[in-house]
């Protein structure tokens, strides 16, 4: 089979398009053929090598795929070959506490797709019959692949974590990125009564207003924290969404609410940021760590997605061969949704 994979870490000229063995499903594992695979941040991290998280070379990445089963393996009855999927990224043991109390993603031996194992950037992949399920029926396949893991990690910060409530307040920041652009349509989904999204960009913060957000911040030439306390009458926001890290952290801390919660899932601007904790107390701020999501969370958030109350957006479409360009594109900070690789092209 063709995939993406490489054989050290580095940039972009570490990558390679080329063929790899086929696999094949063990027991209680499906094999799935690929038609599209999304990229997310995470796949520039593990490119570059996360310290602390050591990977089998060759390693394939990509952590988001749908497509159509090919074969099950032992023990597994469904669903049937031909049947069209999408993959949950995240393997949990289902044995240990977190998986027995129905918390999966705080699992003791959590796997990402694409980052602890091989991932989506090949025509096949075999995972878990756990992880596989059916493939909204209104989506094409590119679509279907760009909403796994970050609808999964934006529904668990805003419906679970955060536990944002009708009428509350909400900021997102960087929209634009693929967490973002799906917090923006949670917020609303949950009844949020405005939504505040930032970014450089003016036409993506247009995008943003399309996607349902009420008012929006560029930060290239707004404080957004002083901003938001402008906005709201010096009250500040409910709840704050922030995968950003280092470059709006202060900005988190000043826009939030007293009581507000403070929800991150990420740090792509860096993970040590410049920390002010009288703010923390004398508000009496929660701070949330969020990561990926349950099985329970993925199921519900594939029901919205199903129904068309939240949609994915997809940013652009790079046939495999091409794949170097979709990591470009990645790190261009230009997309505006999810880059899509296309394993029928």
């Amino acid at each position: 089979m063709k995939a993406v994979f490489f054989t050290a870490h580095g940039g972009n000229d570490v990558l390679t398009v080329g063929e790899r063995p086929d696999p094949a499903p063990g027991s209680g594992e499906v094999l799935v053929r690929v038609e599209a695979a999304a990229l997310n941040r995470l796949d520039i991290f593990v490119r570059d090598g996360i310290p602390g998280v050591p990977v089998a070379f060759p390693h394939v990445p990509g952590a988001d795929g749908a497509g159509v089963v090919e074969a099950l393996g032992p023990g597994v009855t469904g669903p049937a070959p031909g049947t069209r999927v999408v993959l949950q990224p995240g393997l949990s043991c289902g044995t240990c506490e977190f998986c027995v109390s129905g918390e999966s993603s705080l699992c003791v031996r959590f796997r990402i797709l694409g980052e602890h194992l091989h991932g989506t950037f090949a025509e096949k992949i075999v995972v878990p019959r756990a992880n596989v399920y059916p493939a909204p029926s209104r989506l094409s396949p590119e679509k279907a692949a760009a909403f796994p893991l970050v609808g999964l990690t934006a529904w668990r910060m805003l419906v679970t974590r955060a536990a944002l409530r009708p009428g509350e307040t909400v900021l997102v920041h960087g929209v634009g990125s693929g967490v973002s652009t799906f917090a923006v349509q949670i917020a609303k989904l949950c009844g949020a009564s405005r939504v505040f999204a930032t970014s450089s960009s003016e036409e993506k913060l247009k995008r943003a207003r399309e996607l349902g957000a009420d008012e929006t911040i560029n930060y290239k030439t707004a404080d957004v924290g002083k901003a938001i306390r402008e906005l709201t009458g010096k009250r500040g926001v409910d709840v704050v969404v922030d995968s950003v890290g280092a470059a709006t952290w202060r900005h988190s801390l000043t826009a939030a609410a007293k009581k507000g919660r403070i929800v991150t899932c990420g740090a792509t601007s860096g993970p040590n940021p410049e920390e002010e904790i009288r703010i923390i107390f004398w508000k009496q701020l929660s701070i949330l760590g969020s990561t990926m999501g349950t099985d329970s969370e993925f199921a519900a958030m594939l029901k919205a997605v199903e129904a068309g109350r939240i949609d994915p957006v997809v940013d652009s479409e790079f046939p495999l061969a091409e794949a170097r360009k979709a990591y470009e594109r990645m790190a261009s900070g230009e997309a505006f949704g999810k880059i899509v690789l296309k394993l029928n092209a």
